[in-house]
């Protein structure tokens, strides 16, 4: 019987049974119900240099063969997106290559893609809305030139630089001006960054900034596709989902609340852009499947229960979790070592690691269990933990 070490927060070492059966089966044609985008992390270079502070140095072929991992279920990838990378060990040159390699890729795979579009390759903290506006004009361009879709993030320069929700109004009408194709816009919560508060409007509650996104939809609308929401609150959510224009679509970023806001409301659905689908691709590809043949029952049965392991993996500070991320990329053999740009592989504990790999072999999101026993048994030795001596220690 495989089994696996466990560490508690006191420090107790344990033991118990996998149980992962996973048996999921890859889709024989493109997913139908909904759009899915799982939000992808970057694999370094293991020699590399990826301490604190230094550029990103990125083991290529295991981060394009993670994207086809995810496209072969049938999700598209959602590339240099994330907060949890970029600002947090991704840099502007980094993000550039990135998103030149993984436009390539998914033109030859047929892949779906969608990048993140920002302002953070300005030097400066602080700027006016010009520099704002013709900063995200630049990585647009780029994204574009390498035929990619585009996701225009939530901008730490804006938010900085805006004194109201005009001023938001203004940039994103000037920028969606310019997009040579819809995009999707981005509102991302505190929880994520919390330098991005009060974003679409610091004057306004969230009913009010609300307003303002709907607004800016419908005054752009043939120049935005959807918008994406991450705000771990789902009322929000379904009050915006409710009031978006016609042709435009609501992609979840909630990674607390994502199988009932998918599911909707018999009116009203959310499709996904999600950072938790990155490490659960088969499953979520399966629900999907099982949504597609009108089965709500049995996806609700295999999607439901990842929604405790996404809550563990994205729980405060949020930001790191992209650390539960490539754990579990790792314990997969999606990259050959348990480490990240940044060296922000540090950022959780050992304990909460323990947990971890307790709830994704809960939810049989080990794809390869005795593999994942493997790496981790030998994980905990290195770190003078007492691991079980049984087959796959």
């Amino acid at each position: 019987m495989l089994a696996i070490g466990t560490v508690t927060a006191d420090g107790t070492p344990g033991s118990r049974p996998l149980t992962s059966t996973p048996n999921p089966k890859r889709p024989q044609a493109p997913l139908r119900s909904r759009t899915a985008y799982a939000a992808a992390h970057v694999v370094p270079r293991v020699t590399g240099e990826n301490v604190p502070g230094a550029p990103a140095d990125i083991d290529w072929d295991a981060t394009l063969a993670f994207r086809h991992h995810l496209w072969s279920w049938g999700l598209g990838v959602a590339d240099a997106m994330d907060t949890a990378q970029r600002n947090m060990g991704l840099d502007a040159a980094a993000v550039r290559e990135l998103i030149a390699r993984s436009a390539a890729e998914a033109h030859h795979a047929g892949g779906a893609l969608v990048v993140g579009v920002n302002t953070d390759h300005l030097t400066e903290d602080v700027v006016s809305l010009d520099r704002v506006i013709g900063a995200y004009l630049e990585q647009l361009e780029h994204a574009e030139e390498h035929g990619a879709g585009v996701v225009l993030m939530a901008s730490r320069h804006l938010a900085r630089a805006a004194e109201s929700a005009a001023d938001y109004e203004r940039v994103y009408r000037e920028v969606l001006e310019r997009a040579g194709a819809p995009v999707i816009l981005h509102w991302l919560g505190e929880a994520f960054d919390p330098q991005l508060a009060g974003y679409f409007g610091p004057e306004l509650d969230v009913s009010g900034r609300i307003e303002v996104v709907r607004r800016i939809m419908t005054e752009n609308v043939s120049r935005v596709r959807g918008i994406k929401m991450s705000l771990l609150d789902a009322g929000p959510e379904v009050a915006l989902r409710a009031q978006l224009p016609s042709g435009t679509s609501m992609f979840t970023g909630d990674d607390y609340h994502y199988v009932g806001l998918i599911e909707g409301d018999g009116v009203h659905h959310s499709d996904a852009l999600l950072g938790a689908f990155a490490a659960l691709a088969p499953r979520a590809s399966s629900a999907l499947q099982a949504l597609d043949a009108d089965d709500v029952e049995g996806y609700r049965t295999i999607l439901g229960p990842t929604e405790e392991l996404s809550r563990l993996v994205f729980t405060a500070p949020t930001f790191h979790y992209k650390t539960g991320i490539a754990f579990l990329a790792w314990l997969n053999g999606h990259q050959p070592a348990f480490t990240m740009v940044g060296g922000l592989h540090a950022a959780r504990s050992l304990p909460h690691l323990s947990r971890l790999i307790e709830v994704a072999d809960d939810v049989d999101a080990l794809e390869e269990p005795e593999l994942a026993a493997h790496r981790w048994n030998r994980f905990l030795s290195l770190h003078g933990v007492p691991v079980p001596t049984v087959v796959g220690s």
